[in-house]
């Protein structure tokens, strides 16, 4: 009975390693890869605060980079973030309206952080904030994905 129990320990061991590895593999892929949201959401303000510093992090330390987006019936307008030094301190932010085209400018940690938390904590997306004839009903979306994804398209 001992030797079966044994064989049983070890067979739960070894589950719980491939467990393990499974999940350090999942992590090492893409750490980043569930910081989505859609606005307007449910979320606290403490929780947003700290997805927002978990954003962060991802921002300065992977080749990554945020994009909010809201869609409207003049079409999508794109809001991107990607950290331009090692750091983590100075960040382009590109934003992107169908009928202005693209503009880029250079913000701080803090002023990515501070836009982030206002952008995700709406009550309602920016679609259905704007005044015109269609309802858009299509919440806001904010992603992080690798920054080759978010080149000027």
């Amino acid at each position: 009975m001992s030797a079966h129990s044994t064989t049983m320990s070890s067979e739960h061991e070894r589950q719980q390693s491939w467990l393990r590895s499974e999940q350090r593999e999942q992590s090492s892929e893409a750490p980043w890869a569930d910081l989505e949201l859609t606005i307007p959401n449910d979320r606290s303000q403490l929780s947003i605060v700290s997805f927002v510093e978990c954003v962060l992090v991802e921002l300065t330390h992977e080749e990554v980079g945020a994009e909010y987006v809201s869609t409207n019936v003049w079409g999508a307008k794109r809001t991107q973030f990607i950290a331009v030094d090692d750091n983590g301190e100075m960040f382009r932010k590109r934003h992107y309206d169908e009928r202005l085209g693209w503009h880029e400018s250079t913000v701080s940690r803090r002023a990515v952080r501070e836009d982030l938390i206002t952008r995700l904590t709406r009550s309602s997306s920016l679609a259905t904030d704007r005044s015109h004839d269609l309802p858009v009903n299509d919440p806001d979306t904010f992603s992080v994905k690798p920054a080759r994804k978010l080149r000027m398209r």
